[in-house]
C-alpha cells in the first residue's frame, strides 16, 4: 500500500493542476445535479418486526380508511373566558375554514363536534388531515397554517401546532459550525506557526464535505433517509477532512526539514502518513458500514451516510491534498519547532526525543495508570442507569410551536396525554366479535397507571377494534413503560383463554419498542466492534498485548462518554450550560452511533501515536526511549488533531435540536477522553509498564500475519538510499573538483 500511495502522491504532484481542476469540476457537477434534485429525507425512525410495527399493519389492514396523509393539531388556549364563549367559538370557526380552504387538507374536525375541550374548556384542539404523507406537505400549505395561527394569537387566543407535519426544521447550524472551523484554523496556525499553512487542510476538507454532503443529498431521493444522516455526516466529514490534511501535511514539512526534494518529500508523505491516514479511514468506514449488523434501516442508513463522506475525505487526502501542496510550494515551508509547544512541554532544544509530559507518564507509570483509571471509573458510573428514548416535542426547545403545544396538552389533559397507548384486538370468533373484544380487553381499565380507557371503535370488518389507553404518567416516564409491557404481559394469557390478539402501538409504544431493540442490539455491536479492532491492531503493530490493551481504553472512552451524557442529558447537570431544553431520556441510537465513530477515530489515534513508537523501538529496541519519543513527535500532531475534532463537534452542541446537541456532545466528549487521557497519557502509561513484551508476537503468528507497513517503512528506505547515495555522490563530485583545482 505504501509503495501505491507514493506513486499516487508523486502522479498527485506531476498533474497538480488537472488533478485541483477535476476535484473543483466534481464539486460543481455533484452540486448542480443534488442541488437539481434537492432533498428528500423522510425522518421516519421505524424497526421492522417490533411488536408495535406488528400492530401497525393489523391496523391498517383492518382500518384502510385511515390513510398516511400528515396530520397536524390545532392547540388552542383561551386566555379570556372558556372556548364556550361565542366570541371565541366564532374565531375557532373562522380559523378552521381559513385552513380548510387549501386543497391539500382532506379534512378538519373541530373541538366542539370532536368534543376535544379541556375538564375547564380553557384548552382544547381541532386535527387536520392533509392529502400528501407528512414529509411531503407543501411550504405553502405550512405557511398558510401558521398565518391563521397568527392571526388568532393576535387577537388574544394562544394557539400552537403538533403533529406529523414538522414545522420547527432540523437545522444542523450554520453559525456555531463555522464558529468551530474558525478555531480548528486557530489550532492549525499555532501548530504550523504560519496562516497559510493553517488553511489549506480547512480548504481541502471543505471542498471533500462538499462532494460528500451533495453526493448524500443525490442518495436521498434515491433510498429512503432520515433527515439526520446529513447531520452526523457532515460532523464527520469535516472533522477527519482537517484531521487527514493535518497529518500528510504534517509529514511532508517534516520530510522538507530533513533535506528532500519536495516532490520526493510529497510522494513520501503520502506513503507513510497517507498510509495511516488510509487505514485510519478504512477503519472509520468499517465501523460505519457495521452498523448495518444491528439490522435497523434508519441507523444503517446513517452509518453509509457518514461513510460515503469518510470515504471522499480519505480519497481527498491522498490525492487531492497532494496537488493542492506541490501548487503552494516554497510558500509551505519545511517544519519547525514551535518554541510555544516546546515550552509547553518544558523540552529543551537538546532533549532530543525527551519531554517534561512523556517523563512524567513514563516515569510514574502505576500512579498514572491508577489516577486514569479511577477517573474514567467514576465518569462511568451514571451510565449505569442510562434510560434510552426517542426526542419528541416535549424535549424540544420552549420557542418551538410543537413544545409550547405539547405543554398546552399536558396542562388540559394530563401528563399521559401526550403518551397515548394505541390497544389493537383482533379475533377470529363469528359470533359478535365485538363483545368477546370488549370482554378480554376489559382488564386494561384496571391496570395501575392508567388514567382512561376510551370506548372501543370496531373496525368495518367487525374483527377487529382500536382501543385508546391515556396512561397517568408521559411518554418518557418510566412507569409508561412498564404500562405497556404490562398490557402486552397480559394479552398473552387472554389469547390462550379468548383466542382474542391484543397488541399495542401508537408513538409512545414505537419508541419503547425502538429504545429496546437497540438496548439490546448494542452488546452484539459492540462485541463486534471490540473483536475487529483486536484484529486490525494486530495486524498492525504486530502484538497481542498493544491491541489488547487498545480495545481496553476503548472500552473505558466508552463507557465514560455515556456516562457523562446520561448524567447531562438524563439527569441534568450542566442541562442549561449546554442549552438542553429539557432532561429526558438518552437518544436511543446514541449508544450505537458512538460506539461506532469513537470506534473508528479512537484507532485512528492508537495508530498515529503508537506507530511511532513501533517505529522507534524497531530502530532501537529500548521500549521507554520509543515511548517518549512517540509522545514528543506524534503527540503533538495527535494532540492538534484531537482538539479540532473536538472544536467541530463541539459546534454542534449549540444548535436547535435535541438529537443534534447529544451528537455534538458525546463525540465531543469522547474524543477529548481518548485523545487525551486514554492515548495520550493511559496508553503510554500501560506500555511502559508492560516493557518489552508489549511487542511480543509469538513466531507462528508473525510467519502467517501479512506485513500491513501502515508508516512505509519500505519506501521511507528505499528513499532514504537514494537521498544518501545522491548526497554522497555529490559530496564526492566536490571533493574530486577541489583536487583537480
Amino acid at each position: 500500500m505504501a509503495k501505491l500511495l507514493f506513486r499516487l502522491g508523486e502522479w498527485s504532484v506531476r498533474k497538480r493542476k488537472m488533478v485541483i481542476a477535476g476535484g473543483l469540476m466534481l464539486l460543481l457537477l455533484v452540486a448542480a445535479l443534488g442541488l437539481g434534485l434537492g432533498t428528500s429525507f423522510t425522518g421516519e425512525m421505524t424497526i421492522p418486526g417490533t411488536k408495535s410495527e406488528q400492530a401497525g399493519i393489523i391496523l391498517n389492514e383492518e382500518f384502510p380508511s385511515s390513510g398516511d396523509g400528515g396530520q397536524i393539531r390545532l392547540v388552542f388556549k383561551s386566555e379570556t373566558g372558556t372556548l364556550e364563549s361565542d366570541s371565541n367559538k366564532n374565531l375557532i370557526a373562522k380559523a378552521i375554514k381559513e385552513v380548510q380552504s387549501d386543497s391539500s387538507v382532506t379534512s378538519i374536525v373541530s373541538p366542539y363536534d370532536a368534543g376535544t375541550l379541556s375538564a375547564d374548556k380553557k384548552i382544547g384542539y381541532a386535527d387536520v388531515t392533509y392529502s400528501q404523507p407528512a414529509s411531503e406537505v407543501t411550504e405553502t400549505s405550512k405557511e398558510h397554517v401558521l398565518d391563521v395561527v397568527k392571526s388568532l394569537n393576535d387577537r388574544g387566543m394562544q394557539t400552537e401546532l403538533v403533529g406529523s407535519v414538522a414545522f420547527s426544521e432540523l437545522e444542523i447550524g450554520v453559525t456555531s459550525e463555522i464558529i468551530g472551523v474558525l478555531i480548528a484554523f486557530l489550532i492549525l496556525a499555532f501548530t504550523f506557526t504560519s496562516f497559510l499553512a493553517a488553511g489549506l487542510p480547512i480548504l481541502t476538507a471543505v471542498v471533500g464535505l462538499g462532494i460528500g454532503m451533495m453526493i448524500i443529498v443525490i442518495g436521498s431521493n434515491v433510498v429512503s433517509m432520515a433527515s439526520f444522516s446529513i447531520t452526523l455526516a457532515v460532523m464527520l466529514g469535516l472533522a477527519v477532512g482537517i484531521d487527514y490534511a493535518l497529518f500528510i501535511m504534517s509529514r511532508y514539512r517534516q520530510q522538507l526539514a530533513a533535506g528532500f526534494e519536495r516532490n520526493t518529500a510529497m510522494a513520501q508523505a503520502n506513503a507513510t502518513a497517507g498510509s495511516s491516514v488510509v487505514f485510519a479511514g478504512i477503519t472509520v468506514i468499517i465501523a460505519l458500514v457495521s452498523l448495518s449488523v444491528v439490522q435497523i434501516p434508519f441507523i444503517t442508513m446513517m452509518g453509509l451516510a457518514a461513510a460515503v463522506s469518510v470515504f471522499v475525505a480519505v480519497l481527498i487526502a491522498v490525492i487531492f491534498v497532494p496537488a493542492v501542496l506541490a501548487v503552494a510550494g516554497d510558500r509551505i515551508s519545511p517544519a519547525r519547532e514551535n518554541k510555544w509547544l516546546r515550552k509547553m512541554s518544558g523540552r529543551k532544544k537538546t532533549e532530543g526525543t525527551e519531554n517534561r509530559w512523556g517523563k512524567i507518564v513514563t516515569r510514574k507509570p502505576w500512579l498514572t495508570t491508577i489516577l486514569c483509571i479511577v477517573l474514567l471509573t467514576v465518569c462511568t458510573i451514571p451510565f449505569l442507569h442510562m434510560q434510552l428514548g426517542l426526542p419528541d416535542s416535549g424535549l424540544k426547545s420552549t420557542d418551538t410551536t410543537e413544545r409550547r403545544g405539547y405543554d398546552l396538552l399536558a396542562e388540559g389533559f394530563g401528563e399521559g396525554f401526550n403518551g397515548q397507548l394505541v390497544v389493537v384486538a383482533r379475533t377470529e370468533k363469528t359470533e359478535d366479535p365485538q363483545a368477546v373484544i370488549a370482554k378480554a380487553t376489559s382488564y386494561i381499565k384496571g391496570l395501575p397507571d392508567v388514567a382512561s380507557v376510551n370506548p372501543l371503535i370496531p373496525s368495518p370488518s367487525g374483527k377487529a377494534a382500536i382501543i385508546t389507553v391515556l396512561p397517568k404518567t408521559g411518554p418518557h416516564d418510566i412507569k409508561t413503560t412498564e404500562l405497556v409491557q404490562t398490557i402486552r404481559a397480559e394479552a398473552e394469557q387472554v389469547m390462550k383463554d379468548n383466542n382474542v390478539e391484543i397488541m399495542v402501538t401508537g408513538g409512545t409504544a414505537v419508541n419503547i419498542d425502538i429504545s429496546e431493540k437497540l438496548d439490546e442490539a448494542l452488546p452484539k455491536f459492540a462485541i463486534l466492534i471490540v473483536g475487529l479492532a483486536f484484529v486490525l491492531l494486530t495486524l498492525v503493530f504486530r502484538s497481542i498485548l498493544v491491541p489488547i490493551k487498545a480495545v481496553l481504553g476503548f472500552l473505558f472512552t466508552l463507557g465514560s462518554t455515556l456516562g457523562v451524557i446520561v448524567l447531562v442529558i438524563q439527569d441534568g447537570y450542566l442541562a442549561n450550560f449546554f442549552g438542553i431544553p429539557e432532561p429526558g431520556p438518552v437518544l436511543s441510537f446514541l449508544p450505537i452511533l458512538v460506539t461506532g465513530i469513537l470506534f473508528g477515530l479512537a484507532m485512528d489515534y492508537e495508530v498515529f501515536l503508537v506507530s511511532r513508537m513501533r517505529e522507534d523501538y524497531n530502530h532501537t529496541g529500548d521500549a521507554v526511549k520509543s515511548i517518549r519519543s512517540g509522545i514528543t513527535y506524534s503527540g503533538p500532531v495527535v494532540s492538534a488533531a484531537g482538539l479540532i475534532m473536538i472544536a467541530v463537534f463541539a459546534s454542534f452542541i449549540f444548535a436547535g435540536d435535541a438529537m443534534i446537541k447529544s451528537m455534538g456532545l458525546a463525540l465531543a466528549f469522547g474524543i477529548l477522553v481518548d485523545a487525551f487521557i486514554v492515548r495520550m497519557t493511559l496508553v503510554p502509561a500501560v506500555m511502559t509498564l508492560l516493557g518489552r513484551s508489549a511487542w511480543y508476537l509469538p513466531k507462528w503468528l508473525d510467519r502467517i500475519l501479512p506485513n500491513i507497513d501502515v508508516e512505509g517503512e519500505s519506501v521511507m528506505k528505499d528513499t532514504h538510499s537514494v537521498h544518501t547515495s545522491k548526497e554522497e555522490s555529490e559530496s564526492s563530485s566536490l571533493m574530486s573538483k577541489e583536487k583537480s583545482d
